[in-house]
């Protein structure tokens, strides 16, 4: 459990990373709820990007992407609806992204792919 955790946060890292340097202003991080979690809150112009993070270390069981399945989204539907309503006055539009992490091996070396509009 302890590895599965580590490389949950190493990816959610990465994907941070990733959209700063795209040009995104991480509003949250783990922005979290009774419901659940948000892994990242950010904003790209004057757009809300709600985005899940997913890193998995083999494709045995699909890709990282294609875990985000319909209950998912569900899910971050309805968190996102929480953190709108608790920050009305951040929102002029948002949307979902998904960053799709593959992690090979243990030397850290990784594919990232992100997602805009994912659902």
């Amino acid at each position: 459990m302890r590895d599965r955790k580590e490389l949950g946060k190493w990816g959610e890292d990465q994907a941070a990373q990733l959209l700063q340097a795209k040009g995104f202003e991480i509003i949250a991080r783990n922005w979290r709820t009774r419901g659940g979690e948000i892994d990242l809150i950010a904003k790209e112009h004057d757009v809300l990007v709600f985005v899940e993070v997913r890193t998995r270390s083999s494709t045995l069981y699909g890709t990282p992407s294609e875990s985000v399945d319909w209950r998912k989204q569900q899910k971050l539907r309805q968190l996102s609806l929480a953190f709108l309503g608790q920050y009305p006055e951040r929102v002029h539009s948002f949307r979902f992204d998904v960053v799709s992490i593959l992690r090979h091996g243990k030397n850290k070396q990784a594919e990232l792919t992100h997602i805009e509009y994912a659902f």
